[in-house]
């Protein structure tokens, strides 16, 4: 199971625009690039899960909340980072959306809401 959130990253915009484009010009076809795009979600999972050490911990004003088909959507306020372990390495934000999809779930297909 590999969620597609990590499409809507800068990394993930960037190799779709990249695909389409070389769809645009018949360099590839659109088959090619949705087996890019789908090993990219599996890689981009499995690469978060198995390769990250830092962990960080974060507080704020929760505005909003829904649970909706197994997805949390947070909103939060006035958030502040922490790596964990540090009281030196800390940034604030704003506001921050939170999108957690639950990982035990066969088949589910996690996406921006």
């Amino acid at each position: 199971m590999s969620y597609q959130l990590y499409r809507n990253t800068t990394l993930g915009q960037s190799l779709q625009e990249t695909l389409e484009e070389l769809i645009q010009t018949q360099q590839i076809d659109p088959d090619l690039a949705l087996i890019v795009l789908l090993q990219f979600d599996k890689t981009i999972n499995s690469a978060l899960a198995n390769r990250l050490r830092t962990r960080m911990s974060f507080k704020g004003h929760l505005r909003t909340y829904r649970f909706c088909d197994s997805v949390w959507t947070l909103i939060v306020e006035n958030a502040e980072f922490r790596e964990t372990g540090s009281d030196t390495h800390s940034f604030k934000v704003d506001k921050l959306k939170v999108v957690a999809c639950d990982g035990k779930t066969s088949g589910l297909e996690c996406k921006e809401l």
